[in-house]
């Protein structure tokens, strides 16, 4: 099942951390910079999907680019869109539309829930939230977001697969 989207999250310097994203047709990768709370806004907006609000959005900040993440759900799936723009600090209220279309996939929630929950994951187990505020400076490793997400995937989806080691 886990063929069919992988996603990672790995630290990769002082501020900086590479996003992989890939389904069967389509990769993407991007180098994310910690001038924004980015896996925090990523894990809140995978949350969302379980909420009323049908559409999340959250951005990546490249340092100047911007790669906006767009996810609509369908009931039990989610339509996902990541557009990029040329830079950050002029993009912020432009419409979806002005951005350039970099990657899309059509996913299962409970799918798209259980590879951020595991990337999420391995980031903590790889770091430690000591190692992840010193590799990723202005932010804590956002545990009660992780939490969140991982309660809202066990509790809507039912999830069989392994999630490694259970959050204190």
């Amino acid at each position: 099942m886990t063929d069919d989207l992988q996603f990672s999250w790995e630290l990769s310097g002082s501020g900086w951390a590479r996003c992989h994203i890939k389904d069967r047709s389509a990769e993407r990768n991007d180098i994310v910079s910690y001038c924004t709370d980015a896996l925090a806004d990523l894990l809140h907006g995978v949350a969302g999907l379980y909420g009323p609000i049908p559409v999340q959005r959250f951005s990546f900040d490249l340092e100047p680019a911007e790669v906006r993440w767009v996810l609509r759900g369908r009931g039990a799936d989610v339509d996902m869109a990541i557009y990029r723009f040329p830079d950050m600090s002029a993009s912020f209220d432009a419409p979806d539309r002005e951005g350039t279309l970099v990657w899309s996939s059509a996913q299962p929630r409970d799918l798209l829930s259980h590879v951020v929950v595991e990337a999420a994951q391995a980031v903590l187990q790889i770091h430690g939230e000591d190692g992840y505020r010193t590799k990723w400076v202005q932010h804590s490793f956002p545990i009660a977001a992780l939490q969140h997400l991982r309660w809202l995937h066990f509790q809507h989806d039912r999830c069989q697969l392994h999630h490694g080691a259970a959050i204190s």
